[in-house]
């Protein structure tokens, strides 16, 4: 039986985060790299795995959901905005069981529905987040298709900007909008300029948003991708000095974590893992 929940939304990627829905890795997990579709880098050590990950408010066990491996990532499959929540629908094949399993989560606390994403669209959760809490941000990628950006500016509505994210490496080496930009405070983000696209650029600028850059030896080891638990206090995957000493130059308070097998192995970091349920504003 999922918690009951009262409070749920905020529009916001740096707002005090107050609940968080996260899925603690199993033996789906332990196993991914035996599935070359999960895209996982080496076998995982599913125990190094399960200490790495210490958050802990709303959890999504077995008994919501089947043991999958990707699901471990909870920020991916669905969106919950101030009216509820919008289940998502994952490009990577091996991930479309996650909206409707997460939205049931969701409901049972009670969160309603706003909309769904609908074929032929596809969206991922890493292609999308608040800038502003009437701004939002949706990237065009090889996993959000341009219907699927549609449909979930056309759910969310007011002011919502869609950027292209370049093929780059292509599936394997995927880039997310989030890929490359973390907001960590209302006028601060971390950001790997060679992928960011132009117009986002531009925007940063015209909204006197101050940029931590990403050094490009420090973007294969997640340190693009910030979680702020509230303004200016963040989490960031341990191994990433330059940046980490960036973001305390700008004012923020910084705490680390290692990030080899959920981490890096997995391609995801402390964002990935962590699905806001309410920020408070």
């Amino acid at each position: 039986m999922s918690e009951r929940i009262t409070r749920y939304g905020g529009q916001s990627a740096t707002a005090p985060l107050r609940d968080v829905l996260v899925k603690r890795p199993g033996p789906a997990f332990g196993a991914a790299f035996e599935n070359p579709a999960l895209g996982f880098l080496h076998p995982v050590d599913l125990a190094v795995a399960q200490r790495e990950l210490g958050v802990r408010i709303h959890q999504l066990v077995d008994t919501h959901a089947p043991d999958l491996a990707d699901l471990t990532y909870t920020y991916d499959p669905l969106l919950i905005t101030d009216r509820g929540a919008i289940p998502l629908r994952p490009g990577k094949p091996t991930r479309r069981p996650e909206p409707a399993l997460v939205e049931a989560w969701a409901m049972a606390a009670g969160i309603p529905t706003v909309g769904r994403i609908e074929a032929p669209g596809t969206i991922e959760g890493g292609d999308a987040f608040w800038l502003r809490p009437d701004l939002f941000c949706i990237g065009r990628t090889l996993r959000t298709n341009d219907a699927g950006a549609r449909q979930l500016a056309a759910l969310v509505g007011g002011d919502v900007r869609i950027f292209d994210l370049p093929y780059w490496r292509g599936a394997d080496e995927l880039v997310h909008l989030m890929s490359v930009i973390s907001p960590v405070a209302d006028d601060l983000a971390v950001i790997y300029p060679p992928l960011l696209p132009a117009g986002l650029w531009e925007l940063l600028g015209e909204l006197s948003i101050r940029t931590v850059e990403v050094p490009d030896e420090e973007y294969p080891t997640l340190g693009c991708n910030v979680l702020a638990v509230r303004p200016g206090t963040v989490i960031i995957a341990a191994g990433n000095p330059v940046t980490q000493r960036a973001l305390v130059a700008a004012g923020c308070e910084v705490h680390t974590y290692p990030a080899t097998e959920i981490g890096i192995n997995g391609s995801g970091g402390p964002t990935c893992m962590t699905r806001a349920i309410w920020r408070e504003l």
